[in-house]
């Protein structure tokens, strides 16, 4: 899994020195996303749809209510079977509750969460929004790269990515 880093730069000449200095530290120009809303792009390397969609987005809401929807349905099952003193039924539907909690709990509090959405009104005020791919040990390294030598990017936080599906 690789993190995504986001940047807003105030124009496509700045973003595009970002690019260029990126690919000389050995980032893959396939790794690097551009989106711009009602700007054409003419050099930067273009966001596929998925990424316009924020694919990513929507699968931590489906797996997020899906697990919410586990834990319900255990914690259901749970209860009925201590009133009709199933303790064997009991015990595994508390078990899957306490997976569920964990697995979300680990996923509030380990995986790196910033979305599109907190991006559009920067994006309709004519900013490009550069998106980086990264391997999680690289990741201090690129951030501080950006920030230091273009101040005028503005880091806007980190997020999950599976390159593997384009999202």
């Amino acid at each position: 899994m690789l993190r995504r880093l986001f940047f807003l730069f105030p124009d496509e000449k700045h973003a595009q020195c970002a690019v260029d200095q990126l690919i000389l530290k050995k980032i893959p120009k396939h790794l690097i996303h551009a989106i711009a809303h009602d700007i054409k792009l003419s050099t930067l390397p273009k966001a596929t749809a998925r990424q316009k969609n924020d694919t990513a987005f929507h699968i931590e809401q489906v797996l997020w209510y899906e697990n919410l929807l586990l834990f319900s349905i255990a914690l259901i099952a749970f209860l009925v079977c201590l009133f009709t003193a199933h303790w064997l039924w009991a015990g595994l539907a508390f078990v899957a509750m306490l997976m569920s909690y964990f697995a979300g709990l680990q996923f509030v509090m380990r995986v790196p969460d910033a979305h599109l959405t907190e991006f559009a009104d920067a994006l309709s005020h004519g900013e490009i929004l550069l998106m980086i791919d990264v391997p999680v040990h690289r990741v201090i390294e690129i951030k501080r790269f950006v920030q230091h030598n273009y101040p005028e990017a503005i880091g806007g936080g980190i997020s999950w990515t599976l390159n593997a599906f384009g999202i």
